[in-house]
């Protein structure tokens, strides 16, 4: 079991981060074991294919087998939202001695992969070798694998993070980790996190408590390390809506929603047209048109520029997509 200890100002600077690294990093566990992860059978499908074998052993050698993952890999966000350039860039700064510990400490039973024979080398230099290694293949893996559905995943992230803010501000810290999951215990200034392969207490002490959610925790994720400030990644809510296929559109779903005079004037609305034009095209009286422009324009459909005397619209980003997605069936 591995306990925080958090003080009142601990818990004052509980907070949320995203980690794209985090993501990369726990997602090394659904290759090497799918059976823990269904939900993310579909992901593990399409990305298999398309990495190079000896790339993916390194890093797979990188989750130990209590399921583990070196806490250098996975840095302590600085930020709300840090980019993955960002983070790598702090692990290629890790000092070897540093690379040495956490890499052994994942392999406690000290049975270490011929790949990774080198970390416990005296000299530095096998480890600065490897640790850039491991770099170099997690650009790419991140590349090839999360870096095209990061997006989906940053909305399920975000999702979760609202739902746990509103969790605290209604019942505090006992309501946030009340249904984070099962492994996890709030009691007297203390979260308890059960079935860890360590046993240690690590005190906040000022440092607060950083919750990155993940969608591929299957449980909670505090760093390996004592030495490690207060993180926890934990699995996130909303997982099984990730790989879920797009709803198909509606043709007429834009008709219906803005009524066929306003679709009507949408799909026209391709070049900058001022009312008058726009009336005589559609057959219409030029009140009428202001009146459905009017509307457009106060939902961000479309968008308007004075030249001259005459008062120009046209469709918005927003608007191209609204209508493209109807053009498309």
């Amino acid at each position: 079991m591995i306990s925080f200890v958090l003080s009142v100002e601990d818990l004052a600077d509980t907070r949320f981060a995203i980690s794209p690294i985090y993501q990369t990093v726990l997602s090394l566990r659904v290759l090497r074991e799918p059976g823990l992860y269904a939900l993310h059978l579909p992901w593990r499908r399409s990305v298999l294919g398309r990495l190079d074998a000896p790339g993916a052993d390194l890093l797979m050698s990188l989750v130990g087998p209590d399921r583990a993952v070196a806490d250098f890999l996975t840095p302590r966000p600085t930020e709300f939202a840090v980019t993955f350039e960002e983070e790598l860039t702090a692990v290629r700064r890790t000092p070897p001695d540093v690379v040495r510990r956490d890499v052994l400490a994942v392999y406690p039973r000290g049975r270490l992969p011929d790949i990774l024979q080198g970390i416990t080398a005296d000299d530095d230099a096998p480890v600065l070798v490897l640790r850039d290694a491991i770099c170099d293949h997690l650009q790419r893996y991140w590349e090839i694998a999360i870096r095209p559905t990061w997006p989906q995943m940053r909305l399920v992230l975000e999702a979760d993070m609202t739902y746990r803010a509103r969790q605290l501000a209604v019942g505090g810290a006992r309501l946030l980790f009340a249904d984070m999951h099962p492994n996890l215990r709030w009691q007297d200034g203390v979260l308890h996190i059960d079935k860890m392969i360590g046993r240690h207490h690590v005190a906040a002490a000022g440092r607060g408590l950083l919750l990155v959610p993940s969608v591929f925790s299957y449980k909670p994720a505090p760093p390996v390390s004592p030495q490690e400030p207060p993180v926890l990644a934990y699995p996130c809510r909303g997982v099984a809506t990730l790989w879920a296929p797009t709803p198909t559109a509606d043709a007429t779903a834009v008709t219906l929603l803005l009524g066929a005079p306003r679709a009507r004037l949408l799909h026209l609305l391709a070049e900058p047209l001022p009312t008058v034009e726009i009336a005589r095209r559609l057959t219409v009286t030029p009140s009428a048109v202001s009146q459905h422009l009017k509307v457009l324009h106060a939902t961000g459909l479309i968008t308007r520029a004075r030249d001259g005397r005459h008062v120009l619209y046209r469709r918005s980003p927003l608007g191209d997509q609204v209508v493209g997605q109807s053009a498309e069936q």
